[in-house]
């Protein structure tokens, strides 16, 4: 097709790509200084190109997994080798296998924590039980808020 008649490439504003993806400018300007991400520029004005746009995707995808920038730019830097993305594919398997293990570790020690946590409060509760007035006390005074996991309510808090 005559270049002529092609339609123009999409492009985005930091403000689209700002309430698309619930992020901030200063999170895309930050991107911008680490590497990650290089718009273009129409005078002052950011433009970012679709690939620019996937590009913030995979970032955002990777911190909610908790990949680190090194982690995420070593992927996004293997993009368009002329591998059919095998390359980039491999290195993500990779740091994803990791953070697996990794995590499944923490939910370990979470869970002994939180085993044992619980151990110590029947023993208190135990050695409490003639003092009601004092059992009461140690009740908390604010439920824990839910935290967000990997950027979604866990199950416990929907």
């Amino acid at each position: 097709m005559p270049t002529e008649l092609r339609r123009p490439e999409r492009t985005f504003t930091i403000r689209q790509l700002c309430l698309e993806f619930k992020c901030t400018p200063r999170a895309l300007r930050f991107y911008e200084d680490k590497g990650l991400l290089n718009p273009a520029r129409q005078g002052l004005n950011r433009v970012y190109s679709y690939k620019d746009r996937a590009r913030l995707q995979l970032i955002l995808r990777g911190k909610r997994v908790n990949l680190s920038l090194a982690e995420i730019r070593e992927i996004l830097d293997l993009y368009d080798k002329g591998d059919n993305n095998a390359a980039q594919n491999a290195t993500a398997l990779r740091h994803f296998r990791e953070r697996i293990v990794l995590l499944e570790r923490q939910r370990e020690d979470l869970d002994h924590a939180i085993a044992e946590l619980h151990q110590a409060c029947e023993n208190m509760e135990k050695s409490l039980a003639a003092r009601p007035e004092l059992l009461a006390a140690a009740e908390p005074k604010v439920q824990a808020p839910a935290t967000r996991v990997g950027g979604r309510q866990p199950e416990y808090a929907r």
